[in-house]
């Protein structure tokens, strides 16, 4: 009887440290794939104009007019996260505004993140990152010199991490910064195409965005390869 009794405590003890183990994991990778209009993360999205879904080999895609197109959904998936990679596969059309929001989350804290492009000649884009976690702890990165061109697909990324922001285009780091970001809550919206006051619409195609709960090195970021 003791030995069973022991052997009880045995299985009940492995069992514990299993549950503790998988609750202690990292979150997963979130990955969107745009193959309908009627949802983002799980959550059901709010349409704004007619964005258009599109299907090519590569994948579908949704195609924005840089007018009133875009998608809304209340969902923040990098809630509570301390760390984060944010990657976006996009292609931007020429003609769009000079300003232009093609990620934004904001949260009930009025934390953002907002991942944008500049025009700066017709056919030139550079990319434009911001977090804010309140109004002593904010941060833009740009760099108006790291020009690409439209009518092409790039993956950008957004990380941030221990105080640390960075941006890239297809694996390559093009700015830097410190800032303070505190951890999202789960109570908020993402919008895709647009900020979410309606403005700064987003003329191109968007097939992917993938959230990761860590900061990636460059060498491990999707790029797209010519």
């Amino acid at each position: 009887m003791p030995s069973l009794t022991l052997r009880n405590f045995c299985v009940a003890t492995c069992l514990a440290f299993t549950v503790l183990a998988r609750g202690s994991e990292a979150p997963a990778v979130a990955v969107w794939n745009f193959e309908n209009l009627k949802s983002l993360g799980g959550a059901p999205a709010e349409v704004w104009g007619a964005p258009v879904l599109s299907k090519s080999e590569a994948g579908s895609f949704i195609r924005f007019d840089g007018k009133s197109d875009g998608l809304i959904a209340p969902v923040i998936p990098i809630a509570s996260w301390k760390s984060f990679t944010i990657e976006i596969l996009f292609s931007p059309d020429v003609g769009g505004l000079a300003e232009q929001r093609f990620l934004h989350l904001q949260d009930n804290q009025n934390r953002r993140v907002l991942l944008e492009l500049r025009h700066l000649a017709e056919g030139q884009w550079a990319l434009d990152t911001f977090l804010y976690s309140d109004a002593g702890h904010r941060l833009t990165l740009i760099d108006r010199t790291k020009v690409h061109k439209t009518g092409r697909w790039y993956w950008v990324a957004l990380s941030y991490g221990n105080g640390r922001m960075t941006h890239f285009v297809d694996g390559v780091k093009e700015c830097e910064g410190d800032i303070q970001f505190e951890p999202m809550s789960g109570t908020g919206l993402t919008s895709v195409g647009v900020r979410q006051n309606k403005v700064s619409w987003f003329k191109g195609a968007i097939r992917e965005v993938r959230f990761t709960p860590e900061v990636l090195p460059a060498e491990k970021l999707q790029r797209v390869v010519d």
